[in-house]
């Protein structure tokens, strides 16, 4: 996996889709993109924002499409809260369109004239997506590849939220238990997906793991 960071200047139409939640702030920061649902076309992040004078947000009000579900840290004109965006109708399909296997990371921050946008994936979905948010830029600034780091306390930071959410579902019923405890059949059932999709994910999750686990080693000389 590889860690893609682009820093970008809003292209126009970018700029006016973004008005209204410029107008009670100077600038977001995601901290952690906990969930995407790409059918209700939603997202859960941890955000902190940075509030324009005189500009106060509570819970269960709304900045721009983003929903305040909590504060959770205030300090000066910077809070930190629990949102819930939800995309708009007319760019539902846009937002589908995003249905990649990768990871969004630190550092995410945008502003009304600054977008920096950090994702993690294999070398085909960082391809992907940068086609995907060329057209929301005037220009990119800057593009950076490197190779992604993770502790090793966390292995399943490695993991997409669907493939976390996959394997978890696994291990908890038994799948990877001698003998099984459910088939593929049943656990594909359990999560509302095909075996075959559900294979998908088992495979790329265990090659994750596996690569973040034994990156470094090599087997012993006979």
């Amino acid at each position: 996996m590889r860690k893609l960071i682009l820093d970008m200047v809003p292209s126009p139409s970018t700029k006016e889709e973004m008005r209204p939640l410029f107008e009670k702030i100077h600038s977001y920061e995601i901290l952690e993109s906990l969930r995407i649902d790409l059918e209700e076309c939603t997202c859960i992040d941890l955000v902190e924002f940075i509030l324009k004078d005189d500009i106060e947000i509570a819970e269960r009000t709304n900045i721009g499409d983003m929903e305040i579900l909590s504060v959770l840290r205030s300090e000066g004109r910077k809070r930190v809260c629990l949102i819930k965006h939800h995309e708009p109708e007319e760019r539902k399909d846009e937002f589908r369109e995003f249905d990649l296997d990768l990871i969004y990371t630190a550092p995410t921050k945008i502003s009304e004239d600054r977008m920096v946008v950090s994702v993690l994936a294999e070398q085909k979905e960082l391809r992907r997506f940068l086609e995907l948010v060329k057209p929301t830029a005037e220009r990119i600034t800057s593009m950076s590849f490197m190779r992604a780091a993770y502790q090793k306390q966390d292995v399943l930071s490695v993991l997409t939220d669907r493939q976390r959410e996959t394997v978890m579902t696994a291990y908890q019923h038994g799948y990877y238990d001698y003998p099984k405890k459910i088939s593929s059949e049943e656990l594909s059932k359990k999560l509302g997906i095909s075996k075959g999709t559900l294979m998908e994910h088992l495979r790329k999750a265990e090659g994750r793991i596996l690569r973040e686990i034994l990156t470094g080693y090599s087997p012993k000389e006979p």
